[in-house]
């Protein structure tokens, strides 16, 4: 049971990038982006393609997070210079960057059995199991928190969140709100691809249909942390965010560990989210339930 929360542990830090990702469109821009169903296969793709040519891990791992910035910019200048609905362009980005992964990887997967990762000098220590990635994901699920924090306390960090809270009000401060957007969307996708790039290596393996399911898997992520660790502060939002992503890949490991049908999983991530996402619905009508109880009762 160790081993099985551990590598759950392990695998939603990983997680935790992509959803600190879904977090900067969904909740500081207020957009849905389903770009992310793209870039983070994307990533996976190029990291996987170059490290198995005998590139660096870490550098390939970098081309990657740089390929999810110019997937991000595409769904960005289609929104803001095409005017196509933000949904949509993340739709078309998303379906495009299917065939570009398939090109990148010249086939629907690579395997990265017997090659370098950014686990291997770990590994090469005598670190086994899931305690190479879980050391490497601490790093930089923190180096990626602290770096977002800093950068949205910056006059352009806080004119991002300002575009994302009130576009006709941050216009009026002379604020760019299109360059705002793309940039919101360039960093979020950059992060999406680095979480794919990261799950390949720890998966040994990239696939074209990596990405699918990925957005709901990001949104309980988000919506399970700010549930149970609260988003008073923008610090702690970027807190629960990334132990949200790591409770739902607990939750997970707990569900197939019991018996789930792993066909059945995608069925209860999307139940779960829905059932977040009501919980403002929910709980005044729970609340008054229990109150009709109890003045009927007395």
């Amino acid at each position: 049971m160790l081993d099985i929360i551990l590598g759950a542990v392990a695998l939603g830090l990983l997680w935790a990038i992509m959803s600190l990702g879904v977090y900067i469109t969904y909740r500081v821009l207020d957009v849905a982006d389903l770009t992310v169903e793209g870039t983070i296969a994307l990533g996976g793709a190029v990291a996987a393609r170059f490290i198995s040519g005998g590139m660096n891990p870490w550098i390939a791992t970098a081309v990657a997070l740089a390929a999810g910035l110019l997937g991000g910019l595409c769904t960005g200048l289609l929104h803001t210079k095409l005017k196509i609905p933000a949904l949509l362009s993340g739709i078309l980005t998303m379906i495009a960057l299917y065939s570009i992964n398939l090109r990148v990887m010249g086939k629907s997967n690579i395997p990265l059995l017997r090659v370098k990762t950014v686990y291997s000098p770990l590994q090469d220590m005598g670190l086994f199991g899931s305690f190479p990635s879980l050391i490497v994901g601490v790093i930089i699920v923190v180096a990626v928190a602290v770096i977002l924090y800093w950068f949205f306390g910056t006059e352009i960090g806080s004119a991002i969140r300002a575009t994302g809270n009130n576009q006709n009000m941050a216009r009026a401060q002379g604020i760019n709100t299109s360059n705002m957007i793309i940039l919101g969307l360039v960093i979020s996708n950059g992060l999406v691809a680095l979480s794919g790039a990261l799950i390949a290596q720890y998966q040994s393996f990239a696939d074209v249909q990596m990405g699918t399911g990925s957005i709901v898997i990001g949104l309980a992520s988000l919506i399970i942390g700010e549930v149970l660790f609260g988003t008073r502060t923008f610090k702690r939002t970027l807190v629960s965010v990334s132990l949200g992503a790591i409770i739902y890949r607990i939750i997970i490991a707990l569900v197939l560990k019991a018996g789930m049908d792993a066909n059945d999983l995608k069925l209860f991530t999307a139940v779960t989210v829905a059932i977040c996402l009501s919980m403002p619905m929910i709980k005044p009508a729970v609340a008054g339930l229990f109150h009709s109880k109890n003045t009927t009762g007395r």
